[in-house]
């Protein structure tokens, strides 16, 4: 049996495969709002046979925004679309993620395939267009004359309110359905930025050594845990590395890992970088390490991600033990139905993981002489 295929199971969620759909954030809302878009977006990925499907960095708060296209959980009106997007998922048999996030200094930025804040009066009005200062642990610019905002650091009062809407976004994700809560520390958002010596220069509790840089991470977690049913599985996401010699490490995360285990996470989702001055070397599988160490160091289950679509190789990477999870994004948009095509490549004679209303591929199959029919 394929171990791709296999069936996993954390708390008393129970996934059908190891396949999982990466947040990837689609700039289309409107004052947070999911729509038809972010519907049909992320239901072909169910369709296609995911086990599990993380809708793309939700903000907690609406200056937690990277974009003003972004999706945001920060008022109950915002619940009722993404419990239709749930309760489709789950009729096609994939669980339901949802990546819950702040991206404190890069907030406020152009949607990316605009050229700058380019819009019109008239689009800016359609578009719910707005922008702000944001926040961040320091008063310090994520990079200069690339579209980022000087920020303000936050206060006492400031990082207490983003304790507190982690929790209640958490709360709005409870009633519209979703099996598993991401808290977004990577990529240099905001959690990530209070990890990292590159973006925090605190002097107080929350700055300093790497227990204090850790310190906010870890009350979020701790109240978000509070919130969330005990029964559902918490994710954290994690840049393992920042890439940087003088950034975090992989023996920080290793750290880290083990505290965020023992405040109840259930799982790492191993991503890396988010600062300028990275020295990244990309390529497929680059970032599997980062899993491995966070699985067999950390002490968690793992999702590995990152230019991971040869099917062969994410087979191997759950047979021998590196990773819990092979996690698509980019590759989930170039080919929805990944998981279906791979569980043929990996020797499954029958369509049972196609749904009923696309079954009728295995005819064409028959008359090609393509792929194992059953």
């Amino acid at each position: 049996m394929s171990q791709l295929f296999s069936p996993i199971t954390l708390r008393d969620l129970t996934i059908r495969n190891r396949t999982v759909v990466a947040p990837m954030c689609q700039y289309s809302a409107q004052d947070g709002f999911a729509n038809d878009w972010h519907f049909a977006h992320l239901g072909r990925f169910a369709i296609g046979g995911f086990g599990l499907v993380i809708l793309e960095a939700t903000a907690v708060v609406p200056e937690g925004r990277i974009t003003y296209a972004d999706l945001g959980l920060w008022k109950d009106e915002q619940i009722a679309p993404l419990t239709r997007i749930v309760d489709f998922l789950h009729s096609q048999g994939a669980s339901a993620g949802i990546q819950l996030a702040h991206a404190g200094r890069k907030a406020s930025t152009p949607v990316p395939w605009r050229k700058g804040f380019d819009e019109t009066e008239e689009e800016r009005q359609a578009l719910h267009f707005e922008s702000w200062t944001p926040v961040a642990p320091s008063a310090e610019i994520h990079a200069e004359n690339k579209n980022f905002t000087k920020p303000e650091a936050l206060d006492e009062a400031g990082i207490r309110n983003v304790i507190d809407s982690f929790v209640a976004a958490t709360k709005r994700a409870e009633t519209a359905g979703f099996d598993t809560v991401e808290i977004h520390a990577a990529h240099g958002y905001l959690l990530d930025q209070f990890l990292s010596p590159l973006a925090n220069k605190r002097t107080d509790n929350y700055g300093g050594s790497r227990e204090n840089r850790m310190r906010l991470l870890l009350e979020v977690t701790e109240a978000v845990r509070a919130v969330w049913p005990a029964h559902k599985p918490l994710v954290v996401r994690l840049s393992v590395s920042d890439w940087h010699p003088d950034g975090w490490q992989v023996e920080d995360s290793i750290v880290l890992t083990k505290a965020l285990k023992a405040l109840g996470v259930d799982a790492i989702d191993a991503s890396s970088g988010g600062f300028e001055g990275a020295q990244m070397s990309v390529g497929a599988d680059y970032q599997v390490p980062f899993a491995t160490a966070m699985r067999n160091e950390g002490g968690l289950p793992s999702m590995a991600v990152g230019l991971l679509g040869d099917v062969q190789r994410a087979e191997a990477i759950i047979a021998n033990g590196e990773a819990d999870f092979i996690a698509l994004a980019r590759g989930a948009m170039d080919n929805p139905n990944w998981p279906l095509h791979a569980r043929h490549e990996l020797g499954a004679e029958d369509y049972d993981l196609w749904p009923d209303q696309t079954k009728r591929v295995r005819e064409r199959d028959r008359s090609l002489g393509k792929r194992a029919w059953a």
